[in-house]
């Protein structure tokens, strides 16, 4: 039996909606990034809300939060004052704005965090149980200033990427 085009559409929506989730998004945020690909026209707030069977407000929170991640854009439509939004579909701009926003607040904090229970930890006199802490503690720093200079490096890579040519 055939499928029609809506039930495709809906299969998409909300595959993107769980692997949203699975990275660690809200599964509303996959699923509205879903629909705005799917779609030609920029949506709105109330159509967006319609489409997905969702409070506006719902879908307020996390337009915002795809917007602040690249993943989404305001668009203006000509004769009326609400928002449009249209989903972002170059990749790469997507990659490198999720990478910033979630390299900005996570690992900044987890580099803060450990180095400060570290710093902390060094203080003491060393038992078998403290050694051991310290030891975990130098290991879990040394990962995660890796992660955030690999971030810190491919998010370069992808800027000299999008330049364009002299």
């Amino acid at each position: 039996m055939p499928q029609t085009s809506d039930s495709i559409e809906h299969r998409f929506i909300e595959s993107m909606g769980r692997i949203s989730r699975f990275w660690g998004f809200s599964k509303l945020m996959g699923q509205l990034y879903g629909l705005l690909y799917l779609t030609q026209e920029p949506m709105n707030l109330d159509l967006m809300a319609e489409g997905l069977g969702v409070s506006k407000g719902s879908i307020s929170t996390n337009i915002r939060a795809l917007e602040r991640l690249g993943m989404v854009k305001k668009v203006w439509v000509k004769a009326d004052r609400k928002d449009y939004y249209q989903a972002e579909t170059n990749f790469m701009e997507i990659v490198t704005g999720i990478l910033q926003e979630r390299e900005k607040k996570e690992f900044d904090n987890a580099l803060r965090t450990v180095s400060e229970c570290l710093k902390e930890a060094l203080s003491f006199e060393g038992s078998e149980r403290t050694d051991f802490v310290k030891q975990r503690l130098e290991n879990m720093q040394d990962f995660f200033n890796l992660i955030d200079q690999t971030v810190f490096s491919i998010l370069a890579l992808l800027q000299n990427q999008s330049k364009p040519e002299q």
